[in-house]
């Protein structure tokens, strides 16, 4: 057994103050106990496994991700554990906290400016051209669909074996943010299974082009700059599928910070921003009375990642 062993199969725990007089139980599962600290450490041995099983990945060789930091420190525990270099490209309104993971991590960190995607700046493209140029194996979780059938084949069964054992009922909502789109397509394809009705919900930050496009097919708005990392987007993922998600709820990063001081005081449960817009997005679901039932959600990442922000040093 080594650390790679000890992903996934995080709790499911029941949010009894952040959900105190709604109708119904909102339930959050703790991605950020994973042992690289997010729910990225899933998709990151997913995808090196499967590189490795069609022969394109050896040890030796060098990976390279784009990534807003989580998916660089999973592939970091691949990259220690069966020996490859790692090197990822974040863009510059990520962390310092990440950047500084990262390095510990033995990655090679490259800082690209928050240029919009398609651009020669743009983080994913700069990954894609470094690529190419050295014969470096891009790991491409935006698109890699090894991302999606991980969180089809185990984070969404645990939420369901989970959900019936905590309340004898399944998820009557799920709720995710969407940076590659894995998790919600994922987790969203399991639920949907094995029961039709339950509604998948995507939290997306007020900036984000993604709630537009899922409500209407087509990016029809204007981007704006948001704060919180890893979740959102100005173009599609094709990781993200539509045809599994219900609706969007919009969250401002007031909303979102707001709501992780509160996971955090009232909860005990130490998460970033990302997990602030997915409880806050449950708890608008739940308040709504539009849904009968348990609604779970994710717990993105740990809060060691965003000490250095703002809003955290705000606190």
């Amino acid at each position: 057994m080594n650390v790679l062993d000890a992903i996934g199969r995080t709790a499911l725990v029941r949010l009894t103050r952040i959900d105190a007089g709604l109708p119904c139980p909102i339930y959050a599962k703790c991605e950020h106990l994973n042992p690289g600290g997010s729910i990225k450490d899933r998709l990151a041995r997913a995808i090196v496994d499967d590189a490795e099983s069609r022969g394109v990945l050896r040890p030796g060789m060098t990976m390279i991700e784009a990534t807003a930091g989580n998916t660089g420190v999973g592939l970091a525990l691949l990259a220690a554990t069966r020996g490859y270099r790692l090197v990822c490209v974040l863009p510059e309104k990520m962390s310092t906290d990440k950047r500084v993971a990262l390095r510990m991590l033995g990655a090679e960190v490259v800082i690209t400016a928050n240029a919009a995607p398609g651009t020669p700046d743009h983080f994913r493209t700069v990954a894609e051209r470094l690529a190419e140029k050295n014969g470096w194996f891009l790991t491409d979780q935006f698109e890699n669909p090894a991302n999606v059938r991980v969180h089809e084949s185990t984070t969404g069964v645990e939420i369901l074996e989970q959900t019936r054992a905590a309340c004898g009922a399944l998820p009557a909502a799920f709720v995710a943010g969407a940076g590659t789109g894995g998790t919600l397509s994922g987790v969203g394809r399991t639920l949907k299974r094995a029961s039709p009705t339950t509604r998948i919900v995507l939290a997306d930050p007020v900036g984000s082009l993604l709630a537009g496009w899922v409500e209407t097919g087509e990016l029809l708005e204007e981007g704006g700059p948001y704060a919180v990392e890893g979740i959102g987007a100005s173009a599609i993922p094709g990781n993200l599928h539509r045809d599994v998600i219900d609706s969007a709820e919009r969250i401002p990063d007031d909303e979102s910070f707001a709501m992780v001081k509160r996971l955090v005081r009232e909860e005990g449960l130490l998460v970033g921003g990302s997990a602030g817009t997915n409880v806050a997005a449950a708890r608008r679901l739940a308040a709504s009375g539009a849904i009968r039932g348990p609604i779970v959600t994710v717990l993105p990442d740990g809060w060691d990642r965003y000490r250095a922000k703002e809003w955290m040093q705000g606190w």
